[in-house]
């Protein structure tokens, strides 16, 4: 019988354990629905917006892989038009669709070329989701949000209202459909918890105007 001793160097195990899990994923033990590529473990080890109800958008970065099929394993990056060019099945509508969906698209295009296709796609950069922030703010510009934000979040990120700004004219401009739209925001009702319907979340290409 093994005896432990009686204080134990929990450091060194959970060292140990690292060394022995690092091992593991460098010997590729990997099933076909945990399979990742290099891209994808840098991807997961970073934040990202979730990915099950992100929308893709046109510049976002994806990266499409097959299991046992490297060649099929592509780092794309949706187009203008929200469309990719992937090997095997041509063009793919991407934007609109969550990570998921166009995995469910590409796996069903590709049946008929890869038998037991396992298909990953992963969500590498999300550069769709933009907003701006401009006038009397303190950080005016373009942000990169990942993720919706409302307007009370975007203008945190723009470091906030400078000593010369107007909280009750505040305006955010949408254009859809080629139409201008305009939705007005008075930053002291919402910060006292009145008419919280007007800090409503922005859609990628929102500006919001403060005076």
């Amino acid at each position: 019988m093994i005896r432990l001793p009686s204080q134990v160097n929990w450091k060194w195990v959970i060292g140990s354990l690292g060394v022995v899990l690092s091992l593991v994923v460098m010997c590729g033990c990997t099933s076909p629905g945990s399979h990742l590529t290099e891209a994808q473990a840098v991807a997961a080890a970073v934040a990202a917006p979730d990915q099950d109800k992100y929308l893709l958008g046109p510049e976002d970065a994806i990266e499409i892989s097959v299991w046992k099929e490297p060649d099929l394993t592509k780092q794309l990056v949706v187009r203008p038009d929200g469309k990719i060019t992937y090997p095997l099945i041509g063009e793919v509508q991407a934007a609109g669709r969550t990570v998921k969906q166009l995995q469910e698209e590409i796996l069903k295009r590709l049946e008929k070329f890869v038998t037991d296709a396992h298909v990953t796609v992963i969500l590498l950069k999300a550069q769709n989701y933009k907003v701006y922030v401009t006038g009397k703010v303190n950080k005016p510009g373009e942000f990169l949000t990942g993720k919706p934000v409302n307007v009370m979040q975007a203008i945190s990120m723009a470091g906030g209202l400078t000593p010369f700004a107007s909280p009750g004219s505040i305006m955010v401009l949408r254009t859809m459909g080629g139409k201008e739209e305009f939705f007005p925001f008075n930053y002291k009702e919402v910060a006292k918890g009145q008419f919280l319907e007007q800090n409503r979340m922005l859609l990628p290409g929102d500006v919001v105007v403060v005076p």
